[in-house]
């Protein structure tokens, strides 16, 4: 089983092509559900935020899980594959793990260090863990990838220098006005992006903050934290109209300001600038909105440049993270190697329990006169004879430091004692305890 990745992100895409590729807006379950059902997707998460939209196969053949991937995602978003085939990075088997591992680290996000993206991860793994769509390949490397995260949280301070989207979007805004006290803003919307960047906005010392929601409770929830005053849904026009600063970040699929309403709200309110940040994606505000005179219209692509300054500053937990995701990404493909001699060691025990089965049988009418506790003693004694025995040589295969070796030293083992091991699964407990019987199955999940 290899793993493969295919999709796009903000290094590849530009915004109005990754929001007609955006999975977070729509049902993600629902997603994953149509992927795995292809013939060529053993296991299959979804991973969609606002600068990613990515695909995480576990499959056999790469090539036809590339071509079944990009079918599924034209029919999926009714998109002609060429429109979107050129922005498109693919991923395979250790490269996966690399780039899942850097971006739960938060290394390949715009804004780099961001702790918004791990859950995110997560998200995406429980959405498909719940729908039966990973088995042990993917349920591993996602697992794995959340240690990451924690590392990287943990024991650097990369996290703790990260510039927001919110806090770029105030940058801007510093720069169309300078000063930012007493600005009238308007905040649309009420998750997590828009409150952090309502937060920056109040300790610029802005004027009235107005927020508004499709649900006021939200609206109100977010107002009362920057002490600010919500309004209804429908009193959005008029709240444009006394703005100086919009921020919006919602879910809608379809854009919210259009040419038309900022157009109407630009001509009756004061003269001056009107400095958008659109913040979603899909995008909330119609690209045409960019073309009025005095409005200053920025999407999430357009904060790049501000964050990238702060990167910048931050090279040595950049690197500190990045040795964590490469000790990490080593300590995932050992267990992955490891995983490749299964097979050989579940035959090879199987063959020596079969051999123990077969000389206690011949020995039974000498221990016939034994107490019954003697002979489960006797069984007991022969049986950790056997799994003690074993113990080196399972560990020695399970640790050889390559591939090309693995292959040569189960291959020999696999003629030394005759066995059958191509039938047996890579899904039987590889981390059988010497003092098992026989190997354990965990069954696949489909």
């Amino acid at each position: 089983m290899r793993l493969f990745l295919l999709g796009v992100s903000h290094q590849t895409a530009p915004v109005d092509l990754r929001e007609k590729l955006d999975f977070s807006s729509r049902d993600v379950g629902a997603a994953v559900e149509a992927l795995a059902s292809r013939q060529t997707a053993a296991e299959s998460v979804v991973l969609s935020t606002c600068n990613r939209s990515e695909i995480y196969v576990a499959a056999e053949d790469s090539e036809r899980t590339r071509v079944e991937i990009v079918d599924f995602l034209s029919s999926y978003h009714s998109l002609p594959a060429d429109v979107f085939v050129p922005h498109l990075f693919a991923r395979d088997d250790s490269a996966v793990v690399q780039h899942l591992f850097r971006v739960a680290a938060g290394l390949d996000s715009i804004v780099v260090g961001e702790p918004q993206v791990l859950g995110q991860v997560k998200q995406a793994y429980q959405v498909a863990a719940e729908r039966h769509c990973v088995g042990p390949l993917l349920t591993k490397l996602f697992q794995s990838s959340f240690g990451v995260g924690k590392r990287v949280r943990t024991e650097t301070t990369l996290g703790e220098g990260a510039v927001s989207i919110g806090f770029a979007a105030v940058a801007l805004a510093r720069k169309i006005f300078g000063r930012l006290e007493g600005r009238q803003v308007l905040v649309i919307g009420a998750g997590e992006i828009s409150t952090l960047a309502a937060q920056h906005l109040r300790s610029q010392g802005v004027g009235e903050i107005v927020v508004t929601s499709r649900t006021m409770a939200h609206a109100q929830t977010l107002a009362d934290t920057v002490s600010g005053r919500a309004v209804p849904w429908d009193g959005l026009a008029g709240a444009l109209f006394s703005a100086d600063i919009v921020i919006t970040a919602t879910g809608s699929q379809r854009p919210i300001l259009t040419r038309d309403i900022v157009a109407a709200a630009t001509g009756r309110r004061r003269p001056g600038p009107l400095f958008i940040v659109d913040l979603a994606v899909p995008r909330d505000v119609d690209a045409a909105v960019g073309e009025i005179e005095q409005v200053f219209l920025y999407n999430v692509d357009d904060l790049q440049t501000v964050v990238h300054e702060n990167v910048s500053k931050r090279g040595n937990e950049i690197a500190r993270a990045e040795a964590i995701v490469n000790e990490e990404v080593s300590r995932f493909t050992a267990w992955r190697r490891s995983r490749s001699v299964v097979p050989t060691v579940v035959a090879l025990r199987q063959r020596f329990e079969t051999i123990r089965q077969g000389e206690m049988q011949r020995l039974q009418a000498k221990l016939a006169g034994l107490s019954p506790e003697a002979r489960e003693r006797v069984d007991e004694v022969t049986r950790l004879m056997v799994e003690k025995l074993l113990l080196d040589p399972t560990e020695q295969l399970k640790s050889l430091p390559d591939q090309d070796t693995q292959v040569a030293y189960t291959e020999m083992v696999n003629r030394l004692f005759r066995l059958r091991a191509g039938h047996a699964s890579e899904t039987e407990a590889d981390d059988t305890p010497a003092s098992s019987n026989l190997p354990a199955t965990r069954p696949r999940h489909q």
